[in-house]
């Protein structure tokens, strides 16, 4: 098993990753009943694409001896109604200034966008992904 979930009431769960213990709250966001004090599971699923995305990317770095701590991402999620879903994922990946050639940057960018979550999700999902140099 992976983790488990447990529902505390008042549209909140607690998430437990059995391996490691680390327990993550959600809460439903206010434009769907909740409180919005914790990420919602549609947030972490759009945070998991760029979580994904930069550990790949870090695979990849190592494997070629290059170095991208500090990279970042910012994540913008985009609802859609009936049914409500995910539209919609803009990642902005931000590397660090390390002067990456142009041969570089394709090796690091092609891994990112091959990340496992990337391709998980719904083909209806909308990725959008900016790399910053």
């Amino acid at each position: 098993m992976t983790s488990t979930v447990t529902y505390l009431g008042d549209l909140r769960t607690e998430a437990t990753h059995l391996l490691s213990g680390v327990k993550i709250i959600t809460d439903a966001p206010p434009d769907n009943q909740g409180r919005g004090e914790a990420f919602s599971p549609t947030d972490l699923c759009a945070t998991s694409l760029a979580s994904c995305m930069l550990t790949i990317m870090g695979i990849s770095a190592r494997n070629h001896s290059l170095n991208i701590d500090g990279a970042h991402a910012t994540i913008n999620k985009i609802m859609a109604s009936g049914p409500r879903r995910i539209a919609r994922i803009e990642i902005r990946i931000v590397m660090p200034k390390n002067g990456y050639d142009e041969h570089q940057q394709k090796i690091l960018e092609t891994a990112g966008r091959s990340c496992p979550v990337a391709f998980s999700l719904a083909e209806g999902i909308e990725q959008v992904i900016e790399f910053e140099w």
